[in-house]
């Protein structure tokens, strides 16, 4: 059977992702914003000082990735890293009042992005797509 790139789930889902990336940055660019840095947000505006170890993990990023991402949100004024309570080891990444105060708009950006991505959408479709990609993702994570 001949390999056709529009039946390949692989080639269809990083298109997608591509262009769900492109209107994000979009959205966002206005708010001093990129998507490199939007999931880390995401991760901090839910709950503010993971260590940088704990941001890979849930996030499933390579180290260098996060140590280059937090380095340019330190630089913009996002983030601030503090000595950890317990391990002296480690640091808390802890969210700016500047990176606190453009969360409703930078998650209503993201909410716009997806309503357009998914405009004719019924509400049991979305959940249903979410759900199916939820468990492509746990079954590669496996």
């Amino acid at each position: 059977m001949p390999f056709d790139r529009r039946e390949s789930t692989g080639y269809v889902v990083n298109h997608l992702a591509r262009l769900m990336a492109r209107g994000l940055t979009r959205r966002i660019a206005p708010l001093g914003l990129s998507t490199g840095e939007f999931p880390v947000l995401l991760e901090l505006w839910e709950r503010d000082g993971q260590t940088q170890a704990e941001l890979i993990q849930r996030l499933d990023v390579e180290q260098a990735t996060m140590a280059n991402t937090l380095r340019r949100m330190e630089r913009d004024g996002l983030i601030v890293r503090r000595p950890h309570e317990t391990d002296r080891r480690a640091q808390t990444v802890n969210l700016t009042e500047y990176a606190k105060s453009l969360e409703a708009q930078a998650k209503g950006a993201a909410h716009a992005q997806n309503d357009e991505a998914l405009r004719d959408f019924t509400d049991e479709e979305r959940r249903a797509l979410v759900g199916l990609i939820q468990r492509a993702i746990a079954n590669c994570q496996e």
